[in-house]
């Protein structure tokens, strides 16, 4: 990596580098205002001996912060066509998957399938930019998702910032945009061709998007890819670099893991429970007040055990599949894996067994005129 050319807010620390006494990771536990060099303690191999009370930090700061609550989501797969030439991905465009768009009956089929779950907020996807899904086309889709739910968020490729604003303006709220890795390296390796090719682009896209007038934006690393310290580390310093610049809007990360998908990638830094529950305890230790969020990727058993515990927000009742919510729509090849497919009134019964309460709307849709982050 050539720290040159990275963001100033990105360059490399040699915090990884330091060795850690136990001392110090205890300081870090209990530290009542967190730094780098308290993520960098927190995310040691000697921290991983200390995980009980990594827990119980996390989870009373947790509480401190959004109660025994859990806020549900649930990702809408509009198109699964991709020129992009992941190595990683289920819907690279050297895959043989079956590829699928909806149209505006579709559409509308799979909200009013949405909407009978009562959930009221939701992601849309799509794979890199195409002429069957290019803004034009998820203009049109945030404005009919719009009329059954109060929260509208996507998940595509990066854009322009007029491009962002035109989305915002439709009803828009937020856009969620995984920098895969940090490592410029790596991440030049498993990204073959494609507009996704250009590192910068997509680093750069969160502030597009928030200066184009979306609320909220959702960040992380892919963990496998690279070394996941290293991509933590990365995450938690692009998570302050964006509460700094832009103090106003929302900031969430997620901790997406490589899962089984056509095309069969094998992890190279594989991250077992072990490390994903250090690395969430770290992240909210040292980010108190942000949204952790864990998806349907996870198994039942690590969803059910980080619930309260760190973790915020979960996606639930997910399909990964172009048309996989209503009886009429014809599904597509999935992106990847669901690992825990229990429905809503499961998922939920769950949450309350352990004191928490699933939160189905915490957004109304008076707020989806463009945010402005002007400085003050």
């Amino acid at each position: 990596m050539n720290p040159e050319s990275l963001p100033t807010w990105l360059n490399p620390e040699p915090w990884l580098d330091l060795e850690f006494t136990a001392a110090d990771i205890e300081r870090a536990i209990g530290a009542d205002t967190p730094n780098e060099k308290t993520m960098a303690a927190l995310l040691s191999p000697l921290a991983a001996e200390y995980l009980e009370p990594m827990a119980q930090r996390a989870q009373a700061i947790t509480r401190r912060h959004f109660g025994r609550t859990i806020s549900l989501y649930t990702p809408l797969y509009l198109s699964n066509f991709c020129n992009g030439g992941c190595l990683y991905c289920g819907i690279a465009g050297d895959r043989r998957a079956k590829r699928a768009v909806l149209d505006e009956a579709q559409l509308r089929h799979e909200m009013e399938a949405i909407k009978s779950m009562h959930l009221e907020e939701l992601v849309l996807l799509t794979g890199e930019r195409m002429p069957e899904a290019d803004v034009p086309y998820l203009k049109e889709c945030i404005e009919i998702c719009a009329e059954y739910i109060h929260k509208v968020n996507i998940e595509v490729f990066p854009m322009s910032e007029p491009e962002y604003r035109e989305l915002a303006e439709a009803g828009c709220t937020g856009v969620t945009l995984y920098q895969e890795t940090y490592d410029q390296v790596v991440y030049e390796k498993m990204h073959r061709w494609g507009d996704k090719r250009d590192y910068f682009s997509r680093l750069n896209a969160p502030d597009r998007a928030l200066k184009g007038g979306l609320r909220t934006v959702g960040i992380g690393a892919l963990l496998g890819l690279a070394d996941p310290k290293f991509d933590i580390l990365c995450v938690y310093r692009h998570a302050k670099y964006l509460l700094k610049n832009y103090w106003q809007a929302g900031v969430s990360i997620s901790f997406p893991r490589i899962k089984p998908q056509l095309g069969g990638f094998q992890a190279d830094f594989p991250v077992d429970e072990k490390m994903l529950a250090q690395y969430i305890f770290a992240l909210r230790i040292c980010l108190p007040e942000t949204p952790l969020v864990l998806s349907t990727r996870e198994p039942q058993r690590v969803r059910d055990g980080m619930a309260g515990l760190g973790i915020s927000k979960m996606s639930v009742a997910s399909k990964t599949t172009v048309g996989g919510y209503s009886d009429d729509s014809e599904e597509s090849t999935e992106q990847f894996e669901i690992s825990d497919e229990r429905n809503i009134p499961d998922f939920c019964k769950m949450l309350r067994s352990k004191g928490l309460e699933p939160v189905f709307k915490n957004w109304d849709s008076t707020y989806r005129e463009p945010a402005s982050y002007e400085k003050v």
